[in-house]
């Protein structure tokens, strides 16, 4: 029987300091939402470690038991952080978040999205069954069918054969990017793949991440014309599709992005799940003119995911402006009080 997403293991005590100070933090629902997104990013520094450590499985357990919170936003980058792991300490925890139907839509997504990312063929059952269930929510269903696809991938002898840029990301994607076919990119083929609604979604998503790819460094020549392609993303019918993009953006920081976002971010008619990641994307431009006094418009916004992102997102932005290392809590330079 898999553990609860919302119950600490009973064999973790005791806690490593750092870890259980980290914890502390996230799962205080009296922290600041940016102070205990920093703590996550902090664990999932540690949740990461390879060769693990003493700290990697009581990190991911610190992790998990945030699945408590109320916050939407929390949940989702809990799950994600997970996923990121490349431990498979962490399935029991999504599969819990996944099955879970009364759980927000985005956070259950993002669990599915995980399991992809972690290729863990003991879920694909699970993953068909929702991505073939027609009672199930779309974006649920469509993430599923992307993680069936990434697993499938990441076990199929064709991967061996595929020949793939070496990305400047370490990030574990939904999807790898597709490999290039000449020694000279052709963004216009990419973009021709990436909106072709009737290819399956993993496949424009590889099309989405070889164009990524092609955006870094800013100063590519490929860069902006790879840029302006992905921005034409945010016309698809689909909102998994769109929020994806935001996040592509969101990794890439480049400033030909900020109009489309800014534009999504604006769309009070959009989807709650794609204005979040176009806020959090504008976060990491922080350091842009403009950025910051654009985000504080929406510190009010109606919808509770959104005032949430932008909350992390300045705070992100105040980051990118100071220059810091990097966006996480330090234990040994002292801890938030909460």
């Amino acid at each position: 029987m898999a553990p609860s997403a919302t119950t600490p293991e009973k064999t973790l005590s005791p806690i490593d300091p750092q870890v259980f100070a980290l914890r502390k933090v996230l799962t205080s629902e009296s922290a600041p939402l940016a102070h205990r997104f920093r703590a996550l990013f902090s664990l999932k520094h540690l949740a990461s470690l390879s060769p693990p450590t003493p700290q990697t499985r009581p990190a991911i357990d610190a992790i998990a038991a945030a699945f408590t919170s109320p916050s939407a936003l929390l949940k989702h980058e809990l799950a994600y952080c997970l996923g990121q792991s490349r431990n498979d300490a962490a399935v029991p925890y999504l599969r819990t978040v996944l099955e879970d139907r009364d759980e927000d839509a985005m956070c259950r997504h993002e669990a599915a999205e995980a399991l992809g990312a972690l290729g863990d063929q003991d879920s694909l059952s699970l993953l068909r069954g929702m991505r073939d269930d027609t009672q199930e929510l779309e974006v649920v269903r469509e993430t599923c069918e992307i993680a069936v696809e990434r697993i499938e991938w990441e076990h199929g002898v064709s991967r061996k054969d595929e020949q793939l840029k070496q990305s400047d990301f370490a990030s574990i994607d939904p999807a790898p990017p597709l490999p290039q076919a000449s020694s000279k990119p052709a963004i216009p083929e990419l973009q021709k793949t990436l909106l072709d609604t009737s290819l399956p979604l993993f496949q424009r998503y590889r099309a989405m991440f070889a164009l990524r790819d092609l955006s870094s460094p800013p100063d590519l020549p490929t860069a902006v014309p790879a840029v302006q392609a992905l921005a034409r993303g945010f016309q698809d019918p689909s909102a998994l599709f769109r929020h994806e993009i935001a996040f592509v953006f969101g990794q890439l920081s480049h400033p030909a992005s900020i109009p489309s976002l800014t534009e999504t971010l604006s769309n009070t008619k959009e989807a709650s799940m794609v204005r979040h990641e176009a806020a959090e994307a504008l976060g990491s431009l922080g350091d842009e003119e403009g950025v910051e006094e654009t985000l504080k418009k929406f510190l009010d916004d109606p919808e509770q995911v959104v005032r949430d992102s932008v909350i992390v997102a300045l705070d992100m932005a105040e980051f990118e402006k100071n220059g810091e290392a990097e966006y996480a809590i330090i234990p040994d330079a002292g801890l938030i009080e909460v």
